[in-house]
């Protein structure tokens, strides 16, 4: 079977530190501090989105209101890599592939829930009940489809080729990129738009991870200098094309996308998940890499098993996490962002968090990792652009 070369040929990238490849190559390579709200969501600090041009991307201000914020975010960041890849007039043949989480809560209603609730010593459930069929809705969980941020990317930006999303945190989106680059790679479609995002600044999110104690509460630490996940709002999105198509076109090529690979251990028993990533290594990176792009979340299991992991490896890494935050969906796309971007300028990132080590003045060929905070194993190897050459492998 005819295997074809997939290439990155836009970058659509918001997070704290700013939108767009400049902004988070120039932060990242001078060594930033995090931008961090402390005080908003005490006793949680957050990484919060910069300000945003919406009218930018979103110019109908009908299509802004009828979006919750993590809609608008994901639609704004794939409009800034469709225009990053020049890609405006092949958007009919675009495919596209998402990552999201479900829409945000009836916090009011959950409040009354819990209030109700709270005393209660039988649980209390007739009343949940009764609550539940009176206060919910009937459209909510309609208005909260994660497929709507499929939908508004295509109503907003034109893309009307096949669409697909996927539902359930970092896999979801490790599996997002990984099935667009599938069906580029085995020649079913010629150029796809691939991505995922989450907000931050929610009540309900920082409640549900709170939930599993794997939220980090307090004065804000580093990755490294804590135990837990302090999550940060990012939307990461990639064009990506096969070798030919780009070629056709005169595109301009970030990097190549040479592999990615996702898997699921059951977690029972310590070392599995670094298990599962190092079963991984092999089918993404038989030649070796150069230097990683590590997805740690922070979630105190998940970063033992990754760090693990990664000490074997021997090679620089940098943890984004402990700049930007965890951004769960859309962590995974913003790290292949970052590390194509690291590609396509030949150089690499300053140390992000105080347990980066080794220089990588210029690599080759970057490993990007993600152990999902509760689930999910993922790799993905990607290329220097000199080193892409058009045509089939």
């Amino acid at each position: 079977m005819t295997r074809h070369e997939v290439v990155i040929t836009g970058i659509g990238l918001v997070t704290a530190l700013g939108e767009g490849p400049d902004a988070h190559w120039n932060a990242l390579s001078a060594g930033t501090a995090p931008v961090v709200d402390e005080a908003t969501y005490a006793p949680w600090p957050v990484h919060p989105l910069p300000a945003l041009n919406l009218d930018a991307q979103i110019p109908k201000k009908g299509d802004q209101r009828q979006m919750e914020p993590w809609q608008r975010l994901g639609t704004y960041a794939a409009g800034l890599a469709i225009d990053d890849a020049g890609a405006r007039g092949l958007v009919e043949d675009m495919h596209l592939i998402v990552a999201a989480g479900g829409g945000e809560r009836d916090l009011a209603l959950d409040e009354q829930v819990n209030t109700e609730l709270a005393d209660h010593s039988d649980g209390g459930g007739d009343r949940l009940n009764e609550l539940l069929a009176t206060g919910l809705r009937p459209t909510l969980f309609l208005a909260q489809l994660s497929n709507l941020l499929a939908g508004n990317i295509s109503i907003v930006h034109g893309v009307t080729g096949s669409s697909r999303t996927f539902m359930g945190e970092e896999s979801a989106a490790a599996d997002a990129v990984r099935i667009a680059h599938a069906r580029l790679a085995e020649g079913r479609g010629g150029i796809a738009l691939v991505g995922g995002a989450m907000t931050a600044q929610r009540w309900d999110l920082l409640l549900l991870y709170r939930g599993g104690e794997g939220m980090y509460q307090g004065a804000f630490k580093p990755l490294s200098a804590r135990q837990g996940m302090v999550l940060g709002s990012t939307a990461g999105f990639l064009v990506l094309e096969t070798a030919e198509h780009a070629a056709a076109r005169g595109a301009r090529v970030l990097a190549r996308l040479d592999a990615v690979a996702s898997d699921t251990s059951r977690r029972v028993t310590p070392g599995e998940s670094a298990a599962a990533a190092r079963a991984l290594l092999p089918r993404v990176a038989p030649d070796g890499v150069d230097a990683v792009i590590s997805g740690n979340s922070g979630s105190p299991a998940a970063s033992a098993e990754e760090d693990a992991f990664l000490r074997e490896l021997n090679l620089p890494v940098r943890r984004p996490a402990s700049l930007i935050g965890h951004g769960v969906e859309g962590a995974f796309p913003a790290h292949v962002a970052l590390a194509a971007l690291a590609l396509s300028r030949g150089g690499f990132y300053a140390p992000m968090d105080p347990a980066d080590a080794g220089e990588a003045a210029s690599p080759n060929r970057v490993l990007v990792t993600a152990f999902g905070q509760w689930r999910g194993e993922a790799l993905a190897t990607l290329s220097r652009p000199s080193a892409t050459k058009a045509g089939n492998t």
